[in-house]
């Protein structure tokens, strides 16, 4: 589920970019109070918000709502590994990447015979 809703967050994050940079700016709006922009607006001469500014307030939540969705998925197993570390639960990854920090070689059979390591710890 986490990696749905990253993937949407992440188009969403795209289109979101891409509406705001095809929108014109404040200062091409000076036409339209002589009825130059009227075309584009949802609601005729007389609207509040363009199209493309509705679009983009639209995405924007959707954003926002991601954007929640994942901090609540990234906190709920942050609780989930702390609760774990508390009780003493470790794994057995854990315990092998705790001696000296890298992770330990089951057997000896994985490193070649002809190589110049040495075959002993």
């Amino acid at each position: 589920m986490e990696t749905v809703i990253l993937a949407v967050h992440v188009v969403l994050a795209i289109a979101l970019v891409g509406l705001v940079m095809i929108q014109q700016g404040k200062g091409a709006e000076a036409g339209a109070s002589f009825g130059g922009g009227a075309s584009q607006t949802v609601f005729g001469s007389t609207g509040s918000t363009s199209f493309l500014g509705q679009v983009t307030a639209i995405i924007a939540t959707l954003f926002f709502v991601t954007s929640l969705a994942l901090a609540f998925y990234a906190s709920q197993q942050a609780k989930s590994s702390s609760q774990s570390a508390d009780t003493g639960i470790v794994t057995e990854q854990a315990q092998k990447e705790a001696v000296g920090g890298l992770p330990a070689l089951e057997d000896d059979s994985a490193i070649p015979a002809d190589s110049d390591v040495p075959a002993e710890r």
